[in-house]
């Protein structure tokens, strides 16, 4: 890579740390909160799409760097949510990016941003009953007894949210950087269920969303 297209690439991963913040800001000052301290944030659909476009390497650093960025400006909820943030973003735009590096088309993507949000409900349930017992002051017992009807649904619904952005605005994203000459100018394969797939993908995580959530209502 010559020096050029480091410094191309460079100004890419900072346009989209700033991008990342601004919806990071989004999310903080109109809040939609699911408990007391849990609320939705839309930055890791930006993150995705820096993941999809660049690479997993990029994802990372900008996971890393907006939730510095949160950490010493915005956030309320110190080291800890700093690391829970930087542990949720990595799980599922790092994840996501890799399997969409393996062959990029809209069905890789659609199982990529599956998978990523699997592994990143898992992964939140397990560190929330490791550390919110630490944040919140609370015997272990209680933050058990708030995984299956707080956590497993705010985790579902802020991957599906997130998910169903990032496919939606992926295309329009890759078309504004490369009008930018922020991205190279490659020739990709058409993808003639293109939109059938993004709708399919859509349908299934608003539906398992919305399960979990009859679910909870119902138990």
């Amino acid at each position: 890579m010559n020096e050029r297209a480091k410094t191309r690439k460079i100004v890419t991963v900072g346009m989209l740390c700033a991008v990342a913040y601004v919806f990071t800001l989004i999310g903080h000052f109109i809040p939609i909160y699911f408990n007391d301290f849990l609320k939705y944030d839309p930055k890791d659909a930006i993150i995705v799409i820096a993941g999809f476009s660049i690479g997993p390497l990029s994802a990372l650093i900008i996971s890393v760097t907006v939730a510095l960025l949160e950490l010493i400006t915005i956030s309320t909820t110190g080291v800890i949510g700093f690391l829970m943030n930087v542990l949720a973003s990595i799980a599922f735009a790092c994840v996501a990016s890799l399997i969409y590096k393996l062959k990029k088309s809209v069905s890789t993507a659609s199982i990529g941003l599956f998978v990523a949000s699997a592994l990143t409900v898992g992964a939140m349930l397990l560190w929330n009953y490791l550390v919110t017992p630490i944040y919140m002051g609370v015997p272990r017992e209680v933050v058990a007894n708030m995984l299956l009807p707080v956590f497993l649904p705010f985790n579902v619904i802020k991957c599906g949210l997130n998910s169903a952005l990032a496919l939606l605005i992926y295309k329009p994203c890759v078309r504004a950087m490369r009008r930018a000459r922020l991205l190279d100018e490659r020739p990709r394969k058409t993808d003639g269920k293109t939109k059938q797939s993004i709708i399919v993908t859509i349908c299934a995580l608003a539906l398992m969303a919305i399960m979990i959530v009859l679910f909870i209502v119902k138990s």
